[in-house]
C-alpha cells in the first residue's frame, strides 16, 4: 500500500450500496474513483473529474473499503450518507516501513 503526501491520522472507511440501486452505485463510483466531463463551454472540451481516491493520503484498499485522513472521510461520509449508502468509519494505525 502507498499512502503518499500525507503523514497524519487514518481512517478506514467502508460503504455499502444495496445491490437494486444501480443509480447511486454509478454515482458512488464517480464520486471515489472520479470520471471525464465535457465542458458546458462553445468548445465542449473534454476534462476529468478528480476522485477521492486521486486526493493525497487516499489508498483504495479494495471493494468498499478506503484509508484517508479523517477531514476526507467526513467528507465522503457525508456524500454518501445524502445518496442513502450505509457508510462505517474507524481508526486504523499504519506502521511505516
Amino acid at each position: 500500500m502507498t499512502i503518499e503526501g500525507y503523514e497524519g491520522e487514518r481512517v478506514l472507511l467502508s460503504y455499502d450500496v444495496s445491490g437494486s440501486a444501480r443509480a447511486t452505485a454509478a454515482r458512488v463510483c464517480q464520486i471515489i474513483f472520479g470520471r471525464q466531463r465535457i465542458s458546458e463551454g462553445r468548445e465542449r472540451r473534454p476534462y476529468r473529474e478528480k476522485g477521492f481516491i486521486h486526493r493525497p493520503g487516499v489508498v483504495w484498499i479494495g471493494q468498499s473499503v478506503l484509508v484517508m485522513p479523517p477531514r476526507d472521510a467526513l467528507e465522503l461520509e457525508g456524500r454518501l450518507r445524502r445518496l442513502g449508502v450505509h457508510v462505517a468509519i474507524g481508526p486504523v494505525s499504519i506502521a511505516r516501513s
